[in-house]
């Protein structure tokens, strides 16, 4: 119990290594966001549907990705009333070097583990996840 909130402290704080292009005033939400446009556009309704976010929040959230120039917004050529999200031109190679800075003292410590410890750990955290969120997990 005293392990989880430092641990909770570490991953809120944000390494100057990862300040990619005014990267520093993005959050978790928004690298959550990211990650899932980096490989294949979205329409915001399906970000928000998998982030677990309402649409104006999610908006927001790509407005801030916008700004700093990761994503690009345009129409759905097949229903204009759709937003499709998806990474600017050239900025893959940054957003990568962004997205890894964060997530690299997690795949250290992953690579510590033996393929078992890794699967426990996947399933602890699912099972944290779905108790944090008031989802009910089967396994």
């Amino acid at each position: 119990m005293l392990l989880l909130p430092r641990v909770m402290r570490g991953l809120r704080r944000s390494p100057t290594e990862t300040d990619v292009d005014g990267a520093a005033v993005l959050g978790p939400r928004h690298r959550a966001a990211l990650a899932l446009v980096r490989d294949h556009q979205a329409s915001v309704g399906v970000l928000a549907a998998t982030l677990g976010l309402n649409l104006a929040t999610t908006s927001g959230l790509v407005a801030d990705l916008e700004r700093v120039g990761f994503v690009e917004r345009s129409a759905d050529p097949t229903d204009r009333r759709r937003t499709i999200v998806g990474m600017a031109p050239g900025r893959q190679a940054c957003a990568n070097r962004w997205l890894q800075g964060e997530t690299a003292p997690i795949v250290r410590v992953l690579e510590h583990l033996s393929p078992e410890q890794r699967a426990t750990f996947v399933t602890a955290m699912t099972y944290l996840d779905a108790e944090l969120n008031s989802e009910a997990v089967t396994g």
